[in-house]
């Protein structure tokens, strides 16, 4: 029996890039179609038990099977049968930046008709998918108000920094109903609420916004996960359980320098600004002492085995502290379009080549063989038996790599 058991079958995750907002363009986009994995669901599947990876972030679109209040869920058929067959467990996101058409997310229809949406969801997928049952309910919610609330690159197209706050409240209020919704159904399923790590300097030549950028970084970036776990706005009916699980996302450009208009600056690498990514987990961990993951990261083109390597010496210095990280998110497994451009950003497990109309997958080695390298290191499997249950993960071989490894916190990112 494991002395310290995880959450998760696997201390490696992954998953899929599944948005389905209205673009700026008034077009509904479908990430899961672009990138091919509604037809290549087995193979994506099949590749992430090969590499020993259980978990995976996938994506139910609630614009596309709430038609009225009324759904139809048998579009996730062929996800669940793939997931099934390579016995891997979801994390299912329940609106990755995407909504139906006649709602207005910020009426009290939109709370509502999601939290009816999340318990038909739930029952759907428990009858079909072995447990234990994970959920996001709404992805990045402080992201999806800067990008739909004060950008305008999403709907609603709100662009002001007091739309941004309103529908931050939204979602949150939506969110922590649907946590409910989910909850009548599965009282022990888990939630995994996904937010950027986010650190905001001020100009060196603006010392004048830099209470601006301080507030940016240890008050506005902790907001929605404040409201969740019942710190802010009590009144919506947040608590310690409703927040659940906190997915730390990790981007090269999530420290930036502050930006009075649009979005802020990413310092470059080297700047002596940067701070060690121990420290913002660590902030996260003193804020809410709940179970942490890192929910996603960010190296791009040949830089991805370096940022992984990166990303878990931070992560065993953060566990060396004692915090309860409980996996690292390798998203997404199959690479994805830029937004704005349509070219391929080149950050999955494996890129995206153009073959006879559909688009081949290509696994990324040198990323992978840092995968195998910190499997072994951590004496995680390499391949899925018949049940990824059966032996639960044993998280004190990570804490003893952490304390073997002796790795310090470093802001030298590659």
């Amino acid at each position: 029996m494991a002395q310290r058991p995880g959450i998760f079958p696997t201390f490696f995750l992954s998953g899929f890039e599944c948005s389905n907002f209205l673009w700026s363009n008034g077009v509904r986009r479908n990430l899961v179609a672009e990138t091919g994995h509604d037809r290549h669901a087995a193979e994506d599947y099949r590749f992430l038990n090969q590499l020993g990876i259980a978990v995976a972030r996938e994506g139910i679109p609630w614009p596309v099977v709430d038609k009225g209040g009324q759904c139809d869920f048998s579009p996730i058929d062929p996800f669940i049968e793939a997931m099934n067959a390579s016995r891997i467990t979801p994390i299912w996101d329940l609106c990755h930046y995407g909504y139906p058409d006649d709602l207005d997310p910020f009426s009290d229809a939109f709370v509502h008709r999601f939290a009816a949406y999340c318990r038909a969801a739930a029952e759907y997928v428990m009858r079909r998918v072995r447990g234990p049952h994970f959920f996001t309910p709404i992805n990045e919610i402080t992201f999806f108000s800067f990008c739909a609330g004060e950008w305008g690159w999403a709907a609603p197209y709100h662009c002001s920094r007091e739309d941004r706050m309103r529908l931050r409240l939204a979602l949150c209020r939506a969110a922590i109903a649907g946590v409910k919704a989910v909850r009548e159904v599965d009282s022990g399923a888990r939630m995994v609420h996904i937010d950027p790590l986010v650190r905001v300097v001020a100009p060196r030549d603006r010392p004048d916004q830099a209470e601006a950028a301080r507030h940016e970084t240890s008050e506005d970036t902790f907001l929605a996960w404040d409201i969740l776990c019942g710190r802010e706005h009590p009144e919506f009916g947040g608590s310690p359980e409703i927040l659940d699980i906190v997915g730390a996302n990790n981007y090269s450009f999530g420290q930036m320098e502050y930006r009075e208009r649009g979005p802020h600056a990413p310092l470059p690498p080297g700047d002596d600004r940067i701070a060690p990514l121990c420290e913002m987990l660590d902030t996260v961990w003193q804020r809410y002492r709940r179970p942490m993951i890192i929910g996603e990261t960010s190296g791009l083109g040949h830089g991805r085995a370096a940022w992984l390597r990166d990303v878990m010496g931070e992560s065993l210095a953060a566990v060396r502290r004692g915090m309860d990280l409980q996996g690292v998110c390798l998203f997404p497994a199959v690479d994805m379009p830029d937004w704005h451009t349509g070219e391929w950003v080149h950050n999955g497990i494996c890129d995206l080549v153009a073959e006879t109309g559909d688009l081949k997958r290509v696994p990324h080695q040198s990323y992978i063989d840092e995968l195998r390298r910190w499997q072994k290191e951590l004496n995680r499997v390499t391949g899925l038996d018949e049940d990824p249950y059966s032996d639960p993960v044993e998280l004190q071989d990570v804490v003893d790599a952490a304390h073997r490894l002796e790795i310090k916190p470093d802001k030298n990112w590659s």
